[in-house]
């Protein structure tokens, strides 16, 4: 299977660079496996094809504003560290610009000095491990000096921070947004919730690897990143319910579908677990747990478009795309949503 299977032609115009104004009129594609059918929809009209006693499972992970500019003691240079994940209390694995300026023992002043910063050493893969120095609590920090890390397409400044943040948005962690999750308000989730829909929650922190292109020929050589993730006891017993009486478990974007997929045994139970995933999902893969995903339109080429295509099949994800192309949706990370039933 070659990565270029997965390819398809994206006028630039189509890649959203900025929120919807209203998280739920984002359009809806709706894809039925089994009649092959397209429909187009506006999100709210979700409603319509959850039922009773399905199971929702979302991720709450929460973005936090990983990218710091910074400048270079003794020359001033100016630099950039995108935050990966925290290695042990204040030591992070941090992606860095210019890379050629920061060697081990360099160190860095951000916001003033309220936060600093001294490289302890270059990894294999050529990002950095770092310790951080500052008086008061980082988080609180980095929301007053960090910025979103938005994915390399959107070239727009983002005017509100939330609106790369679902509104249920929980535990710290994510360098990237679980992006299907961004087409949910309070009240869409309150209406679910009344109509007998069980709301489940996973936590995967996402990682910039989400990006990274795959650059092998063949999608099997392929060597997928890993991603932390955790469920909680009480949210497993909920998906479990859902699969014992014979309802579906529907998950809100790949993130929640690869934690479900990673950690379900051959009857698609899941139980409390924590853990880190490196789970690459393309067509052939045979889905334990998962019935149906809500997503977003993906990168060409990506592990993501893979992963739908494994759930949908690729020739009927690769009409569907087409069809979204001519009909004008709009892709990535603040784009419209695909539902796949």
């Amino acid at each position: 299977m070659k990565v270029s299977d997965f390819n398809y032609d994206l006028p630039q115009e189509l890649i959203a660079q900025v929120p919807i104004k209203n998280r739920d009129e984002s359009r809806l594609m709706v894809l039925n496996r089994e009649k092959q059918t397209i429909e187009h929809k506006i999100f709210k009209d979700i409603i319509d094809y959850l039922e009773p006693g399905d199971c929702l499972v979302r991720n709450n992970t929460k973005v936090i504003p990983a990218r710091l500019y910074g400048i270079k003691e003794e020359t001033n240079a100016n630099v950039e560290f995108l935050l990966l994940n925290r290695i042990d209390g204040d030591i992070w694995e941090v992606m860095v610009r210019p890379g050629k300026k920061l060697k081990a023992g360099a160190k860095v002043t951000f916001g003033d000095g309220i936060l600093k910063a001294e490289i302890l050493e270059q990894l294999d893969n050529g990002n950095r491990k770092v310790k951080f120095e500052y008086s008061g609590i980082f988080n609180e920090i980095l929301d007053q000096i960090g910025l979103m890390p938005l994915p390399p397409y959107i070239h727009e400044k983002l005017k509100e921070k939330d609106r790369y943040q679902t509104v249920y948005a929980k535990y710290e962690g994510s360098a990237a947004a679980p992006t299907a999750g961004l087409h949910f308000t309070e009240e869409l989730l309150e209406k679910l919730k009344e109509k007998g829909v069980e709301i489940a929650n996973v936590t995967l922190h996402v990682g910039i690897g989400t990006f990274r292109p795959v650059k092998v020929e063949n999608v099997e050589e392929h060597d997928m990143h890993s991603e932390h993730f955790y469920i909680k006891a009480e949210d497993a017993e909920k998906i479990n319910k859902a699969k014992k009486e014979g309802h579906r478990v529907i998950a809100v974007g790949t993130t929640s579908c690869r934690v479900l997929e990673s950690i379900a045994d051959e009857n698609g139970m899941v139980h409390e677990t924590e853990g880190d995933t490196q789970i690459f999902i393309y067509p052939g893969y045979k889905f334990k747990c998962l019935d149906a995903l809500i997503t977003n339109f993906h990168l060409p080429e990506s592990t993501l478009i893979m992963l739908v295509s494994a759930l949908a099949g690729r020739d009927y994800i690769m009409k569907a795309y087409n069809e979204a192309v001519k009909e004008k949706y709009r892709f990535f990370s603040f784009g419209d949503a695909m539902f796949i039933k």
